[in-house]
């Protein structure tokens, strides 16, 4: 999606983390190494990327005092073009459209802190590297993503990549604040897995909820911007790419691209069909009660 001309976003609302943690670089692995470690953390949530990269040779990033800033003021052009600046703009706008949603809830958004890292980092939740993949860490209410990942899904994941499927990852992963913020998440299993565990339901609820927003950023205006929404409408061919992104990370096909065959008894966050299936009821529904997983019984 393209964001619509006039003025600019302002900075301060994204922060940087670089320099820390205890990240590694897989060497020698490959495509299955990243795999498997992306496998093994959304299976389990503990990151093994470090371990696999000593087993493999890979070089051990130097712990050390993070560098902490911001990602600052951004032209719509930047936004356009530059990952670090569509990151901002597009929370900025998640951020607008969930406050002027919520409220139909009875809910009121409060905006969770977003870090776009390099490498690694710590967070509420652990430690977390670029191998474990973009997520949402709710002890924090904090979204963390390293912004080369989304690299790595082009190159080891298969999806065609482009601005509209960096947009889904990030308004997935806001997704899961607002079940955060709605109390979703209370009582869930997490440790089940399955077509239809608690787990999966909750992540296809956060891709309809991405898609709820995408629908609607056309039409959200921006308020720093009289007048102006915040995106234009999204063509066929950016829908597809945020469809290629979440068939690119279905269970099965991460399980296929494992070289192992599809064990659906293993799901944690839903098939690819499944995957896009619920971005698209929410895109053309838009509506919280349509993507109320946890009611569907067929998913």
């Amino acid at each position: 999606m393209t964001f619509s001309e006039g003025g600019s976003f302002e900075g301060g609302r994204v922060g940087t983390r670089r320099g820390g943690g205890r990240g590694a670089a897989l060497g020698g692995g490959g495509i299955g190494l990243a795999i498997v470690a992306f496998l093994i953390y959304q299976f389990t949530g503990v990151d093994v990327s470090g371990e696999l990269a000593s087993l493999q040779g890979g070089v051990q990033a130097p712990g050390g005092q993070e560098e902490i800033g911001t990602i600052g003021e951004c032209s719509v052009a930047q936004a356009n073009e530059q990952r670090d600046c569509r990151l901002s703009a597009t929370v900025q706008a998640l951020d607008e459209y969930w406050d002027q949603t919520l409220p139909t809830e009875g809910a009121r958004l409060t905006v969770p802190d977003v870090w776009a890292f390099d490498a690694a980092t710590s967070t509420g939740c652990g430690d977390a590297t670029s191998r474990t993949g973009p997520f949402y860490c709710p002890a924090d209410q904090s979204i963390y993503l390293d912004l080369t990942f989304f690299d790595l899904l082009i190159s080891e994941f298969g999806t065609s990549g482009g601005p509209l499927a960096e947009m889904y990852v990030t308004a997935h992963e806001y997704g899961h604040h607002v079940q955060n913020l709605l109390g979703t998440m209370d009582g869930l299993d997490r440790r089940d897995t399955g077509p239809t565990s608690d787990g999966v339901r909750l992540e296809l609820q956060a891709d309809c909820y991405a898609g709820m927003w995408v629908g609607a950023a056309a039409t959200t205006q921006d308020p720093d911007r009289p007048g102006v929404t915040f995106l234009e409408p999204p063509t066929q061919a950016e829908l597809a790419q945020a469809l290629s992104a979440a068939e690119a990370i279905g269970d099965d096909h991460i399980q296929e691209q494992a070289g192992g065959g599809v064990n659906p008894d293993l799901w944690t966050h839903g098939s690819s069909e499944q995957r896009q299936r619920w971005f698209t009821v929410g895109y053309e529904q838009g509506t919280l009660a349509a993507c109320d997983t946890f009611s569907a019984e067929e998913l």
